[in-house]
């Protein structure tokens, strides 16, 4: 049986390295690419894959939302996450939304056609040093607040959303790209659980973190 798969991910240099690699083994087949969540929920009215594998962090349509959207359109259709993002948070909220498996980007061609063929066989497939995380990581943040676990730039970047500073604003602030303050939002959302900017302010407010 061959796996058809369909690959989602705004790189183009991931789409064809991924391409190049699934192209040496002779039951995976790459039927389509999509390159956001628009464009994939676009591709699956007119293709059905196998399995579909999914950069968590993508211009417009992406993450948790998307994940929702393809699972509740398509339940029977497996997903497996492949990002660069490997913090224990996001791995849960993305298991938690649907999605069959959780790899990082790093991680070798053999671990990834095993999770795509298992997975595609209706298991579920963690990278090992990802699922040693979920399980042994006692996670301390329950009994603590929330911004404590992230990281000094993210809370950073936390508070100037707060204020009320757009993504462009940040940027010109920090002398950063667009790119690497959405990245560090994308990161502190789902570490604290937030859906809008407004859930943000709320809670800084609440914690006395902006006056």
């Amino acid at each position: 049986m061959t796996i058809r798969l369909l690959i989602v991910d705004d790189h183009s240099i991931v789409r064809e390295g991924l391409k190049q690699l699934l192209a040496l083994y002779d039951d995976i087949e790459v039927i389509a690419e999509a390159v956001d969540g628009d464009d994939l929920l676009n591709i699956l009215e007119l293709h059905r894959p196998d399995i579909i594998t999914l950069d968590i962090l993508m211009p417009g349509l992406s993450g948790i939302p998307l994940i929702e959207k393809v699972v509740q359109r398509y339940p029977e259709l497996p997903i497996l996450i492949l990002s660069m993002h490997n913090e224990t948070q996001i791995t849960r909220r993305t298991l938690r939304a649907g999605a069959r498996g959780y790899l990082s980007k790093d991680c070798d061609a053999e671990t990834l056609i095993t999770a795509i063929r298992r997975i595609a066989e209706g298991g579920r497939f963690i990278q090992s040093d990802m699922a040693e995380k979920l399980v042994f990581e006692f996670d301390e943040v329950i009994d603590s607040p929330k911004h404590e676990n992230l990281s000094k730039r993210e809370f950073h970047i936390f508070c100037l959303l707060a204020r009320g500073l757009s993504v462009n604003e940040i940027a010109e602030e920090l002398h950063i790209s667009n790119k690497t303050v959405s990245t560090h939002k994308f990161r502190l959302m789902q570490k604290m659980d937030f859906t809008s900017n407004t859930e943000i302010v709320r809670y800084a407010l609440a914690h006395n973190l902006i006056k």
